[in-house]
């Protein structure tokens, strides 16, 4: 039988570490990056590629914004972009790394620091985690979803592009809820609610109760209707 790999991390064992779960994010001010404590400490940036919309899906729910994140080779969703190589400074960084896993015309659409939104620490993992939004016109994003699978990490690094959705169906779980119920890698869910907020796309209490949201049960009675969508 062939060696299919699975089980190992070849030569990933270096920097698997990042993506593995974790719940010792802090908020770290842009004084506070030359302090002592994050000296040394290993630096990533990502970024949150949107678009405000007032498209009804379906004729009912408000779109609000559309968002790109993409699923990743470890099964992980997050957004674009990654490690900040030795000699890059952030910006470069990541406005390389959109390129390389998105294909962002990043000519176009530079990642500047005006998209500045926030940064997390995580001791354990001794990383800077930087995080930038911005916002482009919906047709160019469009084009941007229809380029990404012919960027150079599609299909190794990233395994497609995906839109939120940013509206709660009747039940009061399916959409953004369930959408929240994924798993995701390092803190890019948080960096996703921070930001919604932050942008004013999503209010404190409409995430709050999305958050907290569950599945609701089909109860014996409506079991006996047959399927339901």
């Amino acid at each position: 039988m062939a060696d299919t790999g699975d089980g190992t991390w070849g030569h990933l064992a270096d920097t698997e570490h990042f993506g593995r779960v974790s719940r010792d994010y802090i908020v770290v001010p842009k004084a506070d990056f030359d302090l002592p404590k994050y000296r040394g400490s290993t630096r990533a940036g990502h970024c949150m590629i949107y678009s405000r919309s007032e498209e009804k899906i379906f004729g009912i729910y408000t779109a609000r914004a559309m968002i790109l994140m993409q699923l990743r080779f470890d099964g992980y969703i997050g957004f674009p972009g990654g490690l900040i190589h030795e000699g890059e400074d952030i910006l470069s960084g990541l406005n390389r790394e959109l390129f390389e896993e998105v294909n962002v015309n990043v000519q176009k659409h530079p990642v500047k620091e005006e998209h500045y939104v926030v940064t997390h620490w995580c001791p354990s993992k001794k990383l800077l985690l930087h995080f930038y939004a911005v916002e482009i016109p919906i047709n160019d994003l469009k084009v941007i979803e229809e380029e990404a699978v012919k960027a150079h990490d599609y299909g190794t690094e990233t395994l497609g592009t995906l839109r939120i959705p940013l509206y709660t169906m009747g039940d009061g779980y399916r959409g953004f809820p369930a959408f929240l119920a994924n798993s995701y890698v390092g803190n890019s869910r948080e960096q996703l609610l921070y930001t919604l907020q932050h942008l004013s796309i999503m209010s404190n209490e409409e995430i709050t109760k999305a958050v907290e949201a569950r599945p609701v049960m089909l109860s014996t009675e409506e079991n006996k209707g047959g399927v339901h969508v």
